[in-house]
């Protein structure tokens, strides 16, 4: 089975070293391929065996709108090429549970029946006392999480797929009957809050970028990104933590089943639901990240 990954990113070079190291590992870096939003000699630094395709930054008009018709075309020319894609943020890792896949592709072609598989996602946090971060996967220093519907995407289709808003856009007669697929332990790690450094860099950017000048830019979760995050760390904390078994059963269980069918949109997603608790991913995801 060939496996192809797809991003887009600008700066974030942290994160995007880690997508790179953690999807290279599981799929062959020659299957990579990189969006990068400007020209920028750091990302093929940061990912010498992926294909790097530069686009223009001289405008952010239409932001969203833009980047989502322009990596629907890449997806849809892949996946004429492989038999599937995955599609993440360059801060987003699809991992899986080591109890019940031997691989990411392993993962993928247990579910090949589906068109299009959703994965469970968590918010990764950073904590104090943690061990610095290294070179080495991310899991085996940074554990703390959230599960999120918010971040339980759909991130693999094994056709041309429209990808929009976290979901997958469908034809008006099919919003009813498409099946919406989460497969047990396939899930999708956010990366955000996982390196303090790296947050503050990124946090200064989406500012930069959502008050600049220009319409239909990125909106208050970019204007204000300071601010979000103050807000979701403090949330974080005061949630209380439960053992991962039964966490990850009770989100699964939430977010697996009812999936969001918009008729204004056409649009099939996971609905995007906060989840009152905290987990600590196991020891045998240690590998990954």
């Amino acid at each position: 089975m060939k496996i192809a990954a797809l991003t887009m990113v600008y700066r974030d070079y942290w994160a995007l070293s880690r997508w790179y190291a953690h999807h290279g590992t599981q799929i062959g870096f020659e299957n990579l391929f990189v969006v990068a939003h400007g020209a920028d000699p750091k990302i093929a630094e940061i990912c010498p065996k992926a294909s790097i395709i530069t686009i223009p930054r001289d405008s952010l008009d239409n932001f969203d709108r833009v980047r989502a018709t322009l990596l629907n075309g890449i997806h849809s020319g892949l996946a004429a090429l492989y038999d599937w894609v995955l599609r993440t943020d360059a801060d987003e890792l699809i991992c899986f549970d080591p109890d019940l896949y031997a691989s990411l592709s392993d993962a993928i072609s247990a579910n090949a029946e589906s068109p299009v598989l959703t994965a469970l996602g968590f918010e990764l946090v950073a904590q104090a006392g943690e061990p610095e971060l290294n070179d080495g996967p991310v899991f085996a220093t940074r554990r703390q999480l959230a599960f999120s519907g918010h971040y339980s995407k759909a991130v693999a289709s094994r056709r041309a797929m429209d990808f929009s808003l976290h979901g997958v856009r469908v034809a008006p007669r099919r919003l009813d009957s498409f099946p919406f697929n989460m497969p047990r332990g396939l899930l999708l790690a956010h990366l955000k809050y996982a390196n303090a450094a790296a947050l503050a860099d990124a946090t200064q950017v989406r500012m930069q970028v959502a008050n600049g000048e220009g319409s239909g830019l990125p909106g208050a979760g970019w204007q204000e990104a300071e601010a979000d995050a103050t807000r979701f760390l403090a949330d974080f904390e005061a949630k209380p933590v439960l053992p991962w078994d039964k966490a990850e059963a009770k989100a699964y269980a939430t977010l697996s089943v009812k999936p969001a069918r918009l008729e204004n949109r056409n649009l099939v997603k996971t609905r995007a639901l906060k989840l009152p608790y905290r987990t600590e991913l196991p020891e045998r995801f240690s590998a990954q990240g």
